[in-house]
């Protein structure tokens, strides 16, 4: 799913002035960072669905019609991700211009909207009249399918409706389809449907095909919306029937950065696996080694998901847990301990304050076991079920090296916890089989426990050994890890808005710039 938006960019509030008799003529330019490498490329328009985009942007005056960037004055730059525009009140973020030592460069107020066009979604309702009759001992058993065009002239298949049996005069049902999907949001671009008799053998008889638009379509139910069947061009042969559009209505579905924009609150919080298996954090051999020059693997999985998710969090104080691991100072074995020693206020100032606890807490508690999974998950779904009018969700990652101990009450925990607003994510470190893992993603089979099932898919799993990069690029490790565990977040996320019929709250008043904006489209 590919997120279109539009940015705005305001860079008038007490500006450097470089222009001695008259004001600076400043222009704006956009680069941002590659997943997984550091460099940076100008850009003006680009698309894409990864919400941990790095942004810098540059301030110029212009004095000259050079092209070239270095003849004009630099008058400063900012840098912030897109999860930082998204995520703040009202999609809209105010940050002080830098990059002139002892300068005050202003301030930069950058604000993104999202175009409603790739959100809007169809439904529609076909009927036919006098196809072809294809069966020796009936009639025809008629199916639609519909595709799209491509920029090469190709066509992409992008719906398929049921099969009417033993009818010349088939109604299909009503279905849903974004536009997206249909033309690309294109209206002028031509869908084509082909009109086939269903056999049992997959050898289906064609009957016709005829052409429209998303244009055309929107008419709704009229005389422009009935369309011959045909099938090649034959001499007194006038069609094999005619299709036509019963009704066609627009819907604008709502999308995760409206529930953003709306106030909603994503909620992180941190649970880290100290049993011994990992081996002694003193080895290098150890998955929780402290190595001096890099990050270890539980380091690494921490630092790319939560500098992602903690965008989405307006106080950046996340709640960050152990379990497994013998606590001074009576050695007791604890599977929900808080890392920063306080269980009364386990929060850490954003994800750096969780690596911090994390490695003081590998000096002072003992590696032990077993690996248990229900406490960390009841502990976050004790607050979740306090929280379930859709101001808030919560979102827990747990990092782990090993087979779990205790399968049975985690998957209790898990069906207990799809009914809040709530999402697991499992990263699993190291060399370990992590098949009971992938037995609770639940892509396949969905979670049950005494007999009754999860009743949404909330648990991501990925084992973090698939994402190491094989020239050992670490940036690129943690970026691709980044994209996959969070993936499925903003899904679950409408999954429990919608089940429980939970609309976005309305956005803050749109911020209207007092001077010219400047705008581009991502």
């Amino acid at each position: 799913c590919y997120h279109y938006l539009t940015f705005s960019v305001l860079f008038n509030r007490n500006l450097l002035d470089r222009d001695t008799f008259s004001k600076s003529d400043p222009i704006c330019v956009l680069y941002v960072q590659g997943v997984g490498n550091k460099e940076w490329r100008e850009v003006t328009v680009f698309c894409g669905n990864n919400l941990s985009f790095v942004f810098q942007f540059f301030r110029y005056d212009v004095d000259s019609k050079s092209p070239n960037l270095s003849k004009h004055d630099f008058l400063g730059q900012v840098f912030c991700t897109l999860g930082e525009i998204v995520g703040s009140q009202g999609s809209r973020l105010e940050k002080p211009i830098v990059g002139i030592p002892g300068k005050k460069c202003g301030t930069i107020i950058l604000t993104a909207e999202e175009l409603n066009c790739c959100r809007d979604a169809v439904l529609m309702q076909f009927c036919a009249n006098k196809l072809d009759k294809k069966d020796f001992f009936g009639k025809s058993d008629p199916f639609l399918v519909f595709y799209r065009s491509n920029e090469d002239g190709s066509f992409t298949i992008c719906h398929k409706t049921e099969v009417v049996k033993n009818t010349l005069n088939p109604v299909w049902q009503a279905f849903k389809i974004s536009v997206r999907a249909l033309c690309n949001g294109d209206y002028d671009r031509t869908i084509k449907v082909e009109v086939y008799d269903w056999d049992r053998d997959g050898s289906h008889d064609f009957i016709g095909e005829f052409t429209t638009s998303y244009r055309e379509l929107s008419r709704g139910q009229s005389q422009f919306n009935v369309y011959e069947v045909r099938k090649g061009k034959k001499k007194k042969y006038s069609n094999s029937g005619t299709v036509t559009l019963l009704s066609f209505l627009v819907e604008t579905e709502v999308s995760f950065l409206d529930y953003i924009k709306g106030g909603t609150q994503i909620n992180f919080t941190v649970a880290i696996d100290f049993t011994a298996s990992n081996g002694n954090p003193a080895q290098p051999t150890s998955l929780h080694y402290m190595n001096p020059y890099q990050l270890n693997a539980y380091g690494m999985a921490l630092k790319a998901v939560g500098e992602i998710v903690q965008d989405y969090d307006s106080d950046k104080m996340f709640p960050a847990l152990g379990f497994g691991a013998k606590l001074p100072p009576d050695g007791r074995v604890s599977h929900e301990f808080a890392l920063n020693g306080n269980p009364q206020n386990p929060y850490c100032d954003g994800i750096e304050g969780v690596m911090e606890a994390y490695y003081r807490s590998l000096k002072s508690v003992q590696l032990y076991g077993p690996t248990n999974f229900a406490p960390v998950i009841n502990h976050v779904a004790r607050y979740a079920s306090s929280v379930k009018d859709g101001s808030q969700y919560f979102v827990l990652l747990i990092v782990t090296d090993g087979v779990i101990s205790d399968m049975a009450q985690t998957k209790e925990s898990i069906v207990n916890a799809s009914k809040l607003p709530m999402s697991i994510i499992i990263v699993g470190v190291g060399p370990a089989e992590f098949d009971a893992m992938v037995e609770l993603d639940g892509d396949d089979v969905r979670v049950s426990s005494r007999g009754k099932y999860a009743e949404r898919d909330i648990v991501q799993f990925v084992p973090f050994r698939d994402y190491i990069d094989r020239s050992g690029n670490h940036v690129l490790s943690m970026a691709r890890l980044a994209k996959d565990v969070l993936a499925e977040i903003p899904e679950q996320f409408l999954s429990y808005m919608r089940a429980r019929g939970i609309k976005p709250s309305p956005a803050p008043p749109p911020y209207t710039p007092p001077t010219h904006v400047l705008q581009t489209q991502i």
